[in-house]
């Protein structure tokens, strides 16, 4: 019995080890490295990086050589570029969580954006669904340049002709993230009573306009200067989160889709309807360690203690569902709605805009 319980306090003192050790390893910032020199020339392209993790101040536009396109892969020629608050935590390297993926010390991936709407410019040679000179929008890692290359078979469709360029690039990831978590995660159906927390927002005032489309009554949760926005947007009825919390109210809901996590998950729960779902796609972001998704693993934790389903989603990047958004946008039902715009040499401000987290819908940067 003895040795036992050595065995076991060296593996616990092993595993406390290895946990701190994991810590030290996570939050560590590598320093900044020197910056290459710009490539000059015609093969030449603007690029937003960020080589290290920090503030907007580690942003820089600098001048990479410009992509040629593998036999199966588009050259596109970005014409407008959206902002994500996945394009803040991609920076900052925070929550920490994240950086399992991103990269220790310094992020793997140093060019910004995902977002995109643009021209093709050149096609491999085993490319059948693009030529050259169509207008085309998707999400793709560096998007924040002149060109992106994305493949044949991935995130890219073809840019309704209803939608601008900046408003094409203002769809991929937020209007993704707002079916998915409405269709797939909550199971939406026609009829059912919906309630969109957070609904001015990138996500939100897409999720508003995709739950009318799919035959929903909506209820959306805003500040007051946004009330007229998710009204105009199909919203059935508003709650103005300045006057009235709609934890308190009597109404009860089939689905809610919270983009905000601003109520603990007991009094969000009550408002459900029994048998009805609460999808978390935010939450309060001051932990360091888990931001937001500290809120969703509660909720697994607590799942198997209360009645109400809970459920978390990151969205999947699906070429199938931004087919669906771009057939919306095309039939009318899904609008993006854009809040500023700024230009590529501006982008460390427009950065610094979606890190307050009170943009009203999507923020875009212009290359033309």
């Amino acid at each position: 019995m003895a040795r036992i319980k050595r065995i076991v306090r060296h593996l616990l003192v092993a595993v406390i080890v290895g946990v701190a050790a994991l810590a030290v390893a996570i939050r560590y910032d590598a320093p900044c490295p020197a910056p290459a020199p710009d490539v000059e020339g015609p093969d030449a392209m603007r690029a937003v990086i960020h080589a290290c993790y920090g503030s907007s101040d580690v942003l820089r536009l600098a001048r990479i050589r410009k992509p040629v396109p593998a036999d199966d892969e588009v050259l596109v020629r970005v014409r407008a570029a959206a902002l994500n608050p996945l394009d803040v935590h991609e920076m900052t390297g925070r929550p920490y969580v994240m950086r399992l993926a991103a990269g220790f010390g310094r992020p793997d991936e140093v060019r910004a954006g995902v977002d995109f709407a643009g021209t093709v410019e050149a096609v491999g040679s085993r490319v059948t669904r693009w030529s050259v000179g169509q207008d085309v929008f998707g999400a793709r890692s560096g998007a924040l340049a002149d060109y992106v290359l994305v493949r044949e078979q991935r995130m890219i469709a073809a840019k309704p002709p209803q939608l601008s360029f900046e408003e094409a690039a203002a769809v991929p990831v937020a209007a993704t993230t707002a079916l998915q978590g409405l269709r797939d995660a909550g199971g939406l159906r026609a009829g059912q009573q919906v309630l969109v927390n957070g609904a001015s927002g990138g996500v939100g005032s897409y999720a508003v306009q995709i739950a009318r489309a799919l035959g929903a009554e909506v209820t959306a949760v805003c500040s007051t200067r946004n009330v007229d926005l998710v009204r105009a947007l199909g919203a059935d009825h508003v709650i103005d989160y300045t006057q009235e919390d709609f934890t308190a109210r009597s109404e009860r809901y089939d689905l809610i889709l919270d983009n905000v996590g601003n109520h603990s998950l007991r009094d969000t729960r009550r408002v459900l309807k029994p048998g009805g779902t609460l999808v978390l796609i935010g939450g309060p972001k001051r932990d360091p360690w888990l931001g937001p998704l500290g809120r969703s693993l509660l909720a697994v934790l607590s799942a198997p203690f209360v009645q109400a389903n809970v459920t978390t989603m990151l969205a999947e990047l699906d070429p199938d569902d931004l087919q669906t958004l771009a057939a919306m946008a095309r039939a009318g039902t899904l609008r993006p709605v854009i809040d500023r715009r700024y230009r590529l040499e501006d982008v460390a401000a427009a950065i610094d805009y979606v890190a307050q987290g009170h943009t009203r819908g999507k923020v875009v940067v212009t290359l033309d």
